[in-house]
């Protein structure tokens, strides 16, 4: 999928729009197709890996319901939305919108949420605390956004978070290939003027406060930090009471200390490739060996598996180092090369691997990662 920003370009965009102000971007995809059709929406939220929720009004309040879903006979025609979470786990093709937006690194990727929403349906008027592309397909939607400001927020479910009414500084209709880009902050409704479906293709990062308590967790589970203050030069304390300079400067050393560049970056390339969201592996490792691979790359694509996260650091890369799925990978220092072309490429081809193809190294830990399910290729 090609993105057509318009007058814009990536760079313009970022500079004058990202985490700034919203945007409608008219046409941002030609001949924009739904990846799946309501039927097949309805069928995924039957599943129970899969995170859906309803939203609808009845008696003049807001209600969510959660799946998975035995049927939708009661729903009705008209005002309600059913809402998908992480369908690039479930369907592949919706890597195709992920990429077009990669001028953003994937380390700030969430998910790709989907929602078929009837006449009238809606989710109501809210704030996200994160940046998103609402990706128009079938059907149509009117939006309208607010601007930043001191908006009044309410329970109005205890699953629905909603803001006070606003004034509208985008009012307007979204057809099929139109995107709407949101960033924190803004508040914004979406009601649909018919059967439509919506991809949105969402952006955050995590509150300090979220990091350092998953960073207390990484730290017990990898026993790391056990050190104490030692002070065997302490001298005599007439203030029993104080923690003066010098101990204050102990224990800000001792916190410090243990947040080397090392452990930070293993701690962030560990959080930041752990999915929310099931992944679509299999319940037993795959039945690959090497043999098995160089068949099949000759003929067709090797596959990232959807909702598969994988991550390098620039500074780290060159030693063998990158992250998968909250995994650690160290790989020899020879293969660093290949390290960004597992984290950049939803898609490995033949050119892509063909200098590797006779290291049976690679081979072997290629094959190992199909065997999890984290790479395959596709079944005829």
């Amino acid at each position: 999928m090609q993105l057509n920003l318009g007058s814009l370009t990536p760079e313009t965009f970022l500079k004058e729009y990202w985490q700034k102000k919203p945007l409608i971007i008219r046409q941002g995809f030609n001949n924009f197709q739904d990846f799946l059709s309501a039927e097949e929406l309805a069928g995924l939220a039957m599943e129970d890996a899969v995170e859906s929720r309803i939203i609808y009004k009845k008696n003049n309040k807001w209600k969510a319901d959660f799946g998975p879903f035995e049927s939708y006979d009661q729903r009705g025609k008209s005002d309600w939305s059913l809402v998908i979470q992480a369908l690039n786990h479930w369907v592949p093709e919706v890597s195709d919108l992920i990429n077009a937006f990669d001028f953003i690194p994937r380390w700030r990727f969430d998910d790709v949420m989907t929602s078929f929403a009837t006449p009238g349906g809606s989710v109501g008027p809210h704030i996200d605390t994160y940046d998103t592309f609402i990706c128009q397909g079938s059907g149509q939607r009117h939006w309208r956004v607010g601007d930043r400001g001191n908006h009044k927020q309410f329970a109005a479910h205890p699953a629905l978070r909603h803001t006070e009414a606003f004034e509208p500084i985008i009012d307007e209709f979204l057809n099929a290939g139109d995107i709407l880009y949101i960033p924190p902050g803004f508040p914004h409704e979406g009601i649909s003027l018919d059967n439509s479906m919506s991809f949105s293709v969402g952006y955050r990062s995590d509150s300090a406060r979220d990091m350092h308590t998953s960073l207390a967790d990484f730290l017990i589970e990898k026993d790391i930090g056990k050190q104490q203050i030692e002070d065997p030069d302490r001298p005599v304390c007439s203030n029993s009471g104080i923690i003066d300079t010098q101990d204050f400067a102990r224990i800000k050393k001792q916190l410090l200390e243990t947040l080397d560049d090392q452990l930070i970056s293993q701690f962030a390339g560990s959080y930041l490739t752990q999915s929310k969201c099931d992944l679509d592996l299999p319940e037993d490792d795959q039945d690959y060996d090497g043999n098995d691979f160089l068949d099949f790359i000759e003929q067709q694509p090797l596959l990232r598996l959807g909702g598969l996260r994988c991550l390098y650091f620039e500074h780290s890369y060159k030693q063998g180092i990158f992250y998968i799925n909250g995994e650690e990978i160290l790989l020899p220092k020879s293969f660093a090369p290949m390290i960004p072309l597992l984290c950049n490429e939803q898609t490995l081809t033949y050119k892509h691997l063909s200098t590797w193809l006779n290291n049976a190294q690679f081979i072997q830990q290629i094959t190992e990662w199909m065997k999890k399910g984290y790479w395959y290729f596709k079944a005829d």
